[in-house]
């Protein structure tokens, strides 16, 4: 095992953005900071173990902590993590020369993992499930060690909602990641500042960027295959009506268990005539669908264009 804990000065600066690029990355900073605020991810005085993958979320993730740790009302510190499961063709260089680049503290794990989930799994198997829960403990321990408070994880509103449809779909439950949660070790908090990014925006925030990205296919594992026909669900969906992916988004902050099924959250049993209950016999009226404006800025080459829907009604 070899551990690397460096603090460096920060590189020079590099050449201006755009105006627009700028905005951008202010829209990006907001919907971060939002969901920050609303779950109250960040502490005055926090240790934010920042997880780094090598991947587009993570590197995002990191630099969206970096711009509002200039700015929030509280101080925060930022420690970059990396696990290094030595999958064979790793670049283990592209990590640490990235973090000493942009001048941020970071530390480098070194453990064999994929020598143990290659020997105890099958050929032909997934590895993920046991791949995931070693490197889930390697990642409490090494919160302990640094003092971390938090842990952060660069999962965006698209995972959230994916894993939403994966568990209806799947595991009969109506469960997601949720934006902040405790550690199964009980010690740490885990959050997810990106819980109000979309996947979109993170993906042209990373390509101007330029990010060293490591690809995720290192350990030979393919993507879930339930997960991406789920996540092509979502996609179609979008393209085909505007708007759906935001209400679903806006549905999961939104939960009303008297108009569900679980008897576990609401004391059906217990209904008498006089009972109050949250928004009562609503559920025989029909959904209110206001009309809903937004710019699509990818349209027409990149030229925004406003989009209108109105509501409609019907009968059933």
């Amino acid at each position: 095992m070899s551990q690397v804990l460096t603090s460096v000065p920060a590189a020079s600066a590099a050449e201006p953005l755009s105006n627009t690029f700028l905005k951008f990355r202010k829209r990006l900073e907001r919907a971060a900071g939002q969901a920050i605020g609303d779950y109250s991810m960040i502490e005055d005085g926090d240790v934010i173990m920042v997880c780094m993958s090598g991947g587009k979320d993570s590197y995002t993730m990191l630099e969206l902590l970096r711009g509002l740790q200039e700015r929030a009302p509280v101080r925060f510190r930022l420690i970059a993590f990396n696990l290094d499961q030595k999958q064979p063709g790793f670049p283990d260089h592209i990590l640490p020369d990235y973090f000493k680049r942009i001048g941020v503290e970071y530390r480098i794990e070194t453990e064999d993992t994929y020598s143990i989930v290659k020997d105890k799994i099958p050929e032909g198997k997934t590895t993920c499930g046991l791949c995931s829960r070693l490197r889930r403990g390697i990642i409490y321990r090494v919160a302990s060690e640094l003092g971390a408070t938090k842990i952060a994880l660069g999962h965006h509103r698209d995972d959230l909602l994916e894993t939403l449809f994966l568990n209806m779909f799947f595991g009969g439950k109506i469960k997601s990641m949720p934006p902040k949660l405790v550690s199964d070790d009980g010690r740490h908090i885990v959050i997810r500042p990106l819980a109000y990014c979309t996947e979109r925006d993170i993906e042209r925030f990373a390509r101007v960027m330029a990010y060293p990205i490591i690809p995720c296919n290192l350990c030979g594992s393919q993507e879930n295959a339930q997960r991406k026909q789920v996540k092509a669900m979502l996609q179609e969906w979008a393209r085909l009506y505007p708007g759906r992916i935001e209400s679903m988004a806006t549905a999961m902050r939104n939960v009303v268990p008297s108009h569900l099924a679980d008897q576990k959250l609401f004391d059906f049993a217990g209904l008498k005539p006089g009972s109050e209950v949250e928004e009562g016999d609503t559920a025989f009226d029909p959904p209110e669908l206001p009309a809903r404006s937004w710019v699509d800025e990818d349209s027409m080459g990149g030229i925004p264009v406003r989009l209108d829907v109105a509501a409609g009604s019907g009968c059933a």
